[in-house]
């Protein structure tokens, strides 16, 4: 129910724009988030945000850097990245809850994932 593309391969400084394709229903939840897991870590919290009332959220590591945004006609939610840092590498994953948390085990219907690579 949730599709991201944007992902590849950037020199450290650069940046890129994930986005996320949500069907209708999964669209019918509050709140989508954005998260990542690099190799051999455990998925973490990146950036949220409502789809009605925007108040973003983000992890401190990305804070300053990303910026998470949506198109609500779309149905898409955007991760712009600036700034990447070679510890942003990971796979990229959206989400969809219903409350306004950052805890990944109140997401669902999560996609598929598209790869970042930064390299220095």
């Amino acid at each position: 129910q949730l599709m991201e593309s944007g992902g590849g391969s950037v020199q450290a400084g650069g940046s890129l724009k994930l986005s996320c394709v949500a069907s209708a229903r999964a669209s019918s939840s509050s709140v989508i988030g954005w998260f990542r897991q690099a190799p051999g870590k455990e998925r973490e919290f990146v950036a949220l945000i409502r789809w009605r009332n925007y108040s973003p959220f983000y992890a401190d590591s990305v804070k300053g850097r990303f910026t998470i945004s949506r198109d609500n006609p779309k149905n898409t939610a955007y991760l712009q990245m600036d700034g990447l840092k070679e510890e942003d590498t990971a796979v990229y994953y959206c989400a969809v809850a219903s409350q306004y948390t950052s805890d990944q085990r109140e997401y669902h219907s999560w996609g598929q994932g598209t790869q970042v690579t930064v390299a220095s």
